[in-house]
């Protein structure tokens, strides 16, 4: 079988958990480059058994500023972003060779499938979908997101029907501990961009986001996965607008002091 004419590209950190999986189910794409930030597990070992894989260190630089470092490494113009705990699914990877033969579209919009707890989720859940699948000539990344990167597209994106099912979230603990560290951040972003923190923002938006991940995502077909899943991502929204709040008291105490 010809190799598809495309470049996977990945940013790893210890992923060795769930990094074969990923890379089997990309192993007859032309190549996937790995950037490592400091891999202390098997990570390397696993990728140095791909015949189709390249992997090399890059000193963390965030989360858009690794992925553009990775891409700028893609040979091919057709590339395909996969974190180190994610696999293509084969539905997404025979709408991937349909779009490279119609060469007609520039990018597709893919839906993220979050294995919450070992089980993915439910069909009438309302998935999130991001940018995975595109020409390398027309994308490229926001660099001042600092977390939840994107990437823009200078042409025609379509939606994928296929999935990336994405198996980091294996426990509460791990969920609960990434947001904690994403709302750092996001807030800091925030705080750069001159946003200032709302008190009705901050009394409202946990049981705004609860209602709109749970009813209007439809997380609620999830089974007390789905409840617990909208508790989490309620908590995050909330620990943005509280950190936002701390960053902006921590500013006026150092003014304060340096007077």
């Amino acid at each position: 079988m010809m190799s598809i004419a495309c470049s996977v590209y990945i940013v790893t950190l210890n992923c060795a958990a769930w990094l074969e999986d990923t890379l089997n189910s990309v192993t007859d794409f032309a190549e996937v480059i790995i950037l490592d930030s400091g891999s202390t597990d098997q990570t390397y070992a696993i990728a140095e058994k791909f015949a189709n894989v390249r992997i090399s260190h890059q000193d963390w630089q965030g989360y858009a500023a690794q992925k553009s470092l990775a891409l700028a490494q893609c040979q091919f113009d057709w590339v395909l972003n996969l974190d180190g705990d994610e696999v293509l699914s084969e539905a997404l990877k025979q709408e991937i060779i349909t779009t490279i033969q119609a060469d007609q579209i520039d990018a597709l919009i893919t839906p993220i499938n979050d294995v919450f707890l070992a089980v993915p989720n439910s069909k009438h859940t309302k998935k999130h979908a991001k940018v995975r699948f595109f020409r390398k000539s027309r994308g490229q990344y926001d660099l001042e997101n600092k977390v939840h990167e994107n990437v823009l597209i200078d042409g025609t994106s379509v939606r994928a029907l296929g999935d990336i099912y994405h198996y980091g979230e294996s426990s509460i603990f791990i969920k609960v501990e990434k947001n904690n560290q994403y709302s750092n951040l996001k807030a800091a972003e925030k705080f750069q961009k001159g946003k200032q923190p709302s008190v009705l923002k901050l009394v409202l938006v946990m049981p705004v986001t609860f209602l709109k991940s749970y009813f209007i995502r439809r997380s609620c077909f999830n089974g007390w996965r789905g409840f617990v899943n909208s508790m989490i991502n309620a908590f995050y929204a909330f620990l943005k607008e509280a950190k936002l709040f701390e960053q902006h008291l921590q500013t006026k105490n150092k003014q304060r002091n340096d007077r």
